[in-house]
């Protein structure tokens, strides 16, 4: 079974208590009524989908019931870190030597 670090709990819980809530660090258009349909449908839909490590925002939803953030590589499924929503994306990463 996969573990999930949530950084307000600070435990390792099982990922069936957890739910993924697409990508991370995607900016709201400030004036989302002034975008053209073009705009709104890169905003609402299209994702960088990478293969590789990607940023995930996830929700605690069986514990403390908040949204974080995660780093995880999309080919060994392995989280790399998590951290606690409105923080920056990390510069560098432990372990992944960037």
């Amino acid at each position: 079974m996969l573990l999930i670090h949530c950084p307000y709990c600070e435990e390792e819980r099982p990922e069936l208590e957890f739910r993924n809530a697409g990508e991370a660090h995607i900016a709201r258009p400030a004036n989302i009524v002034a975008e053209s349909d073009e705009d709104f449908e890169k905003f609402f839909f299209i994702r960088a989908n990478t293969k590789g490590l990607v940023y995930e925002r996830w929700r605690h939803v069986h514990g403390c019931a908040r949204f974080f953030n995660a780093v995880r590589d999309s080919v060994s499924d392995k989280f790399i870190m998590t951290y606690k929503a409105g923080e920056p994306k990390p510069k560098k990463l432990p372990g992944a030597g960037k």
